[in-house]
């Protein structure tokens, strides 16, 4: 089972996640993140760094999250792999914690 980036780290960003990954499976988007899970090992350290708790193991995703799942293997195909810690977006702080986010940008 791979892991999931969630709902939470959108408009955060934080990359913590990304300078322990041994295998550079996460992929960056405008305003997230995302999990390749044909690249993930399943190795557990990107979740405890992640700040905002949006890594979830795919056997412990929530219900109402699922469509994460499919959601980090599609754009992964399509984002550029990122490998290195960058700052936050600025507004992070603002936004973490903040539930349902993902319906939120689109509408």
């Amino acid at each position: 089972m791979a892991f999931v980036v969630t709902d939470n780290c959108i408009q955060c960003k934080y990359t913590d996640c990304v300078e322990v990954c041994p295998v550079d499976c996460f992929y960056e988007g405008p305003n997230f993140l995302v999990i390749n899970p044909d690249e993930c090992i399943d190795c557990v350290l990107c979740e405890p760094e992640c700040p905002a708790d949006a890594i979830y193991s795919e056997d412990e995703l929530p219900n109402a999250m699922q469509h994460f799942v499919e959601l980090n293997e599609t754009l992964a195909q399509i984002w550029p792999n990122i490998t290195e810690c960058k700052a936050p977006l600025p507004e992070a702080a603002e936004w973490d914690g903040v539930p349902d986010k993902l319906p939120k940008l689109v509408r």
